[in-house]
């Protein structure tokens, strides 16, 4: 993994071309948060969560440069199980997890995190260097919406995680 974390540097750029280019997308073509997903969002941290925007997708879209694929699927992103996606007020959420209220909860905490780190570039600054070291899913932030998305969707019995 030190290989990964050398490399980082020159990936971030490639890195960041891709959230911004897939949040761009998604804020075009996406639908927004119902009512109750609106209450969720706000539970999970987010500022803004009339921006949000998600989209329903058979997988979530890769990468396409072969090196920032390479080393995302080294350090556990973009996985084949890989329910959900990220970036900045976007989210893509895979069609057989669409309804899943637990998955878009988790993806809507991330969300919250990109506002408050200030934005796609710090976000993933600190998010992959953490997938690196020490390494998916052990960093703060994705233990963060692990925790805060389990306990939002506790809270509220009799609805479908």
């Amino acid at each position: 993994m030190n290989s990964l974390l050398t490399s980082l540097p020159a990936l971030l750029p490639l890195a960041y071309a891709y959230a911004e280019k897939h949040e761009a997308l998604l804020l075009q073509n996406g639908i927004p948060l119902t009512a109750d997903e609106l209450d969720d969002a706000r539970r999970a941290g987010v500022r803004e969560p009339e921006k949000i925007r998600r989209q329903c997708v058979l997988g979530i879209p890769e990468p396409d440069n072969g090196d920032v694929l390479f080393a995302a699927r080294r350090s556990g992103l973009f996985q084949l199980e890989s329910s959900g996606l990220a970036v900045g007020h976007g989210i893509y959420l895979r069609q057989d997890v669409w309804n899943s209220r637990q998955i878009l909860v988790h993806e809507l905490v991330h969300v919250g995190q990109y506002e408050r780190l200030g934005g796609i570039r710090p976000f993933l600054d600190i998010y992959l260097r953490e997938c690196i070291d020490p390494g998916y899913p052990f960093g703060a932030l994705e233990q963060e919406a692990i925790l805060v998305s389990r306990d939002i969707c506790k809270s509220l019995p009799g609805q479908k995680v």
